[in-house]
């Protein structure tokens, strides 16, 4: 078997033994959502997946397979559900998966976990999946599991955003499929990226309310919230470099590898 760190890879008897070792096992929480009409519906699967792994070298770690289905597209975060494509799960269901593979893993003995969003809307029902799953942990009389949850596009430096930014950064809830995720998907995943069709309708200007059901016009038509031109593999480095960098000193520090 080739050298990897990604869970799937490894045979049962070779993830047993790196588990009883005290690997720390990296859970990327995804989505399939589109992302403009430039780039493929597995951004969110791919972009915390590719951070997961570069982490997990730093510190011997392991990486679960991503959850590809996640909380519902949001219209000012994540363009809505209207976009062919996107494919969401209830906050619910979505909260009992987290749940699921949480004890799943507790019960193999993981002992150390990060659990790293990759979608915007995954925060809350991801947090509440991590409650239940320790709760259920603790009914099995599984009461060591340490978890640290993450989003993995708030390790960033200021200095970083300025550089990208320098007019001033417009939030991560306006960056969806904008300059950021291109940027890093230009570094990671070139193939599912074609920047000649870069739309031009963003950026996109909402009220500080949402509105049911959702009106003609409230969402670019692109899917697009800010803007993606500009966007390069090397501006998706200076990005990866700093979520890596921030994310491996905050998993020793926390768990003391």
């Amino acid at each position: 078997m080739f050298d990897s760190v990604m869970v799937a890879e490894q045979t049962w008897p070779e993830f047993k033994e790196k588990v009883a070792a005290g690997a720390t096992v990296f859970l990327p929480l995804g989505t399939t959502e589109q992302h403009g009409p430039h780039m493929a519906l597995n951004v969110d699967v791919v972009l915390p997946t590719g951070v997961c792994e570069r982490v997990a070298r730093n510190v011997g770690g392991l990486v679960a397979p991503c959850i590809p289905y996640g909380y519902k597209s949001h219209p000012r975060s994540g363009g809505g559900e209207q976009f062919p494509g996107t494919l969401s799960l209830d906050a619910n269901t979505f909260s009992l998966v987290v749940r699921d593979v949480i004890r799943a893993l507790g019960h193999d003995g993981v002992r150390r976990l990060v659990v790293v969003n990759g979608h915007f809307e995954n925060s809350w029902p991801g947090a509440e999946g991590v409650d239940l799953g320790l709760r259920e942990l603790r009914r099995d009389g599984i009461t060591d599991m340490q978890v640290m949850r993450l989003e993995y596009w708030d390790f960033v430096r200021r200095e970083t955003l300025d550089r990208l930014f320098p007019e001033g950064f417009p939030g991560t809830e306006l960056e969806h499929a904008s300059l950021l995720e291109t940027s890093l998907m230009l570094l990671l995943r070139p193939e599912c990226v074609d920047m000649s069709k870069v739309p031009d309708d963003g950026p996109a200007v909402f009220p500080t309310y949402d509105r049911y059901p959702l009106p003609d016009g409230f969402v670019p038509a692109s899917g697009v919230l800010a803007r993606a031109e500009g966007s390069s593999a090397e501006k998706g480095q200076w990005l990866m470099d700093d979520h890596v960098g921030l994310i491996t000193a905050a998993v020793r520090k926390e768990f003391g590898i």
